[in-house]
């Protein structure tokens, strides 16, 4: 495949064609070899097409339009107002204490595990962080876990390990760049006594990133951190960290070369620990432009444990702008020999190496292409190494598929059975053979001493899917459906728990609400699909409409009044009256394309459709437009309103009696301004009320009306879900018991009075509205 980028349109055409070859039948969750292989090949696709705003691009484009950096600790401190409106919320309405957040699924799909560490004290018990899901524990040999974090914590993790006397140590924020968790930065460093039980915050708080926590064997009170900082931001606590003391105090022992340097790797020597190994690599990150190379990347080596370092280069390649992530492990039985894999600042695989005298030399591997394609377009999502701690020369690597060497590196041998884009591997001491892997597709366990081709089961009780949207049948409200990451759109009902019906990373879902069997699911750019029994069977239509551009979530979504008359938008408004099998153009471009490297992207984000007047129509974009139609699209009025924030516009909602009563909800975060997330209308645009009021200053994602009682309104957050009595006078924390995960959408079952969110990493949850 050409690495040369393509045009955007000749792009989607592209994705069009592939897309719908490699998902229009059924699948299930698990295809092996198969899904690996697709999984590949979609993102290859999309590394070729420069936006309009892929996945990572899409999560960090609509929370920094119209700047390109997050402001420094926004996340942060969202989460903090967030945790001081629960306790206004508490004070005000301790009534709200007795309607409580219930999660609903799913269990079986799992999502994607950073790190894992085996309790060296008690049988069969493992921990598995969570991109943002938080650390969670299993005491039956990795089949099912339970929530080992503080549910007010950031949920964004990115390393975990545990001491000789069952003492975790969890290190926040994600170093692998991608899947979108990374603009939920972390909090530090946390220890934990009790197995998971409570935490206690231990420094580090402005790491952004933690690559790896790794112990001294013969001293575990001596900690070495890797912290990779805040990726859209220079500065701050980043490099490694050292503590000689359990974590009371900490040491900064080695500083980059710059300011976008962090570390991200580190291996210390069991004979020897004062020999220590860290991988520093140069990176940074703006709206579709990646920065992940420079000549701050590197191997260092220290001898006197962490005091002075100096750089290792004989055989390995030379610290420049081209020089990207790299992976680094050492032999436990034979320590000289090290293992280091480097990746270029493009993502692509440069290099396997092996050291047999402890660093001083490197020598470069033939590989095969199937280990080099491992790491595909974006091997900055892996970098990382583990060594068999019995066997030297049984070493695995990471990447899109687990590759496994019994040789030292001579051959490899490719995964088949478990889930795509390889994290975690674990070894348990006290179980000869067994072997934990954590990927996207959550925990596996090998009895075969970790046999890529061999045998592995994975969790069937791992809640940590992470989900950008969800519908629920309103006939049915155990159906329930949603488009997650990496693992496809995923339904509620069947023979399992849960199960993949479309693939790719499942986007935009919906179910007909008059006939359950008809359902509708998306993946990258607007690629949907229609089925009339249930899911089972899905027939492709992204391509019978038009659109110069479309988003990595494009807005699908039914009339209110006739679920068969649909809406879909790329740069354009297209419209249904038969449930998607045909359609056509309602509007001009809405917003505009500068180039296929513009930012924003200009593409519509967003459709609302009045119940009370079907002709009346308004959309919004990522370059923070409003439009309306009167006229069911013949014309189309901009609003222009100096009120209105010049942000991307993540909802549009009509109440379902009177049309010219419309809300507007905002991403990113306000910046020397008052509140501006959520405004309302009632003249049909013409004049706005900033009605964001005390909500946290935070990205809102959706917003729902009450269908009983109109100044009523529930917002979906990044640190929460919120709720007003008063059309936005007042907010509160609505209910208990919901985690401090990104709440990527909310759908009301009507009939029922019963709120569904879905979260961007721990599954979907439901309350019962009183």
């Amino acid at each position: 495949m050409s690495k040369k980028r393509l045009s955007l349109l000749t792009g989607s055409l592209v994705l069009v064609i592939i897309f719908a070859l490699l998902y229009t039948t059924n699948k299930s969750t698990e295809k092996a070899s198969t899904q690996i292989k697709e999984h590949d090949e979609v993102k290859e696709i999309e590394n070729m097409i420069k936006g309009p705003g892929k996945r990572d691009d899409w999560f960090i484009s609509q929370k920094v339009f119209p700047n390109k950096t997050l402001p420094q600790e926004a996340f942060q401190k969202a989460t903090k107002q967030a945790k001081q409106l629960k306790e206004t919320t508490m004070k005000e309405l301790p009534e709200l204490k007795n309607e409580k957040w219930t999660f609903m699924g799913p269990k079986i799909v799992g999502g994607r595990i950073v790190d894992m560490a085996v309790d060296p004290q008690q049988k069969d018990t493992v921990y598995a962080a969570a991109a943002t899901g938080g650390v969670w524990k299993s005491v039956d040999a990795g089949k099912s876990f339970t929530a080992a974090w503080d549910d007010n914590n950031t949920q964004s993790m990115g390393a975990l390990t545990v001491s000789p006397d069952g003492t975790l140590y969890a290190g926040t924020g994600e170093a692998n760049p991608g899947g979108g968790s990374i603009v939920f930065g972390g909090t530090g460093i946390y220890k934990s006594t009790d197995k998971g039980e409570n935490w206690e915050s231990i420094g580090l708080k402005e790491s952004g990133a933690i690559g790896r926590i790794a112990l001294n064997p013969k001293n575990p009170q001596q900690i070495f951190v890797a912290a990779a900082g805040q990726l859209f931001n220079p500065g701050g606590e980043r490099g490694l960290y050292r503590s000689q003391d359990g974590g009371k105090t900490w040491d900064h022992v080695l500083k980059g070369k710059n300011n976008t340097t962090g570390a991200v790797d580190i291996a210390i020597d069991p004979v020897n620990p004062n020999r220590i190994y860290a991988a520093m690599w140069d990176h940074v990150r703006y709206p579709n432009n990646r920065v992940y190379g420079g000549e701050g990347s590197g191997i260092y080596r220290s001898t006197d444990g962490g005091n002075t370092w100096e750089q290792l280069t004989n055989g390995l390649p030379a610290s420049d702008k081209n020089l990207g992530r790299i992976g680094i492990a050492l032999s436990q039985t034979q320590p000289d020999r090290l293992y280091a894999i480097t990746i270029k600042s493009d993502g692509y695989y440069e290099g396997f190496y092996i050291s047999e005298n402890g660093g001083d030399t490197w020598t470069k591997q033939e590989v095969s292409r199937t280990f080099s394609n491992a790491q595909s377009s974006f091997g900055w999502w892996f970098g990382r190494i583990w060594v068999d701690p019995k066997d030297e020369k049984h070493v695995f690597v990471a990447g899109v598929n687990m590759m496994e060497s019994k040789d030292g590196g001579i051959t490899w041998v490719s995964s088949r059975g478990i889930h795509a884009d390889q994290h975690a591997v674990a070894w348990d001491p006290k179980q000869p053979g067994r072997v934990y892997v954590g990927n996207d597709g959550g925990v596996y366990r090998s009895e075969e001493n970790g046999l890529v081709t061999g045998k592995w089961e994975k969790a069937v009780d791992l809640p940590a899917t992470q989900f950008y949207t969800m519908d629920v049948s309103q006939q049915d409200i155990t159906r329930i459906s949603g488009g997650t990451q990496d693992n496809g759109s995923i339904r509620s009902w069947g023979k399992d728990d849960w199960n993949e019906y479309y693939g790719g990373d499942g986007l935009k879902n919906l179910i007909n609400y008059k006939d359950k069997e008809k359902v509708y699911a998306c993946y990258q750019y607007g690629s949907c699909a229609w089925s009339e029994d249930g899911g089972n069977t899905m027939t492709y239509f992204t391509n019978k409409t038009v659109s110069d551009r479309r988003n990595w979530l494009s807005p699908l979504l039914f009339d209110p009044n006739d679920p068969s008359i649909m809406y879909y938008a790329g740069n354009r408004v297209n419209r249904s009256t038969d449930g998607g099998k045909t359609w056509e153009v309602i509007s001009p471009s809405l917003t505009e394309g500068k180039s296929e490297d513009s930012y924003p992207y200009g593409t519509i984000t967003t459709i609302a459709v009045s119940k009370s007047n079907g002709k009346v129509l308004y959309a919004g974009t990522d370059d923070g437009r409003l439009w309306k139609t009167s006229d069911l699209g013949k014309n189309w009025t901009e609003i222009i309103n100096k009120t209105l924030p010049n942000r991307w516009v993540t909802k549009l909602k009509v109440d379902a009696k009177n049309e010219n009563y419309v809300y507007a909800t905002f991403s990113g975060f306000r910046n020397g301004e008052d509140s501006a997330h959520v405004f309302k209308s009632e003249d049909g645009g013409k004049t706005w009320e900033n009605i964001s009021g005390n909500l946290p200053n935070t990205p809102v994602n959706n917003l729902i009306i009450d269908p009983k009682n109109r100044h009523k309104l529930y917002i979906a957050t990044d640190v929460g879900v919120f709720m007003s009595k008063n059309d936005g006078k007042r907010w509160y924390s609505l209910g208990s018991g919901m985690p401090m995960a990104p709440i990527t959408d909310l759908v009301m079952h009507e009939s029922t009075n019963t709120l569904f969110a879905s979260t961007f990493g721990r599954g979907i949850f439901e309350i019962k509205l009183k």
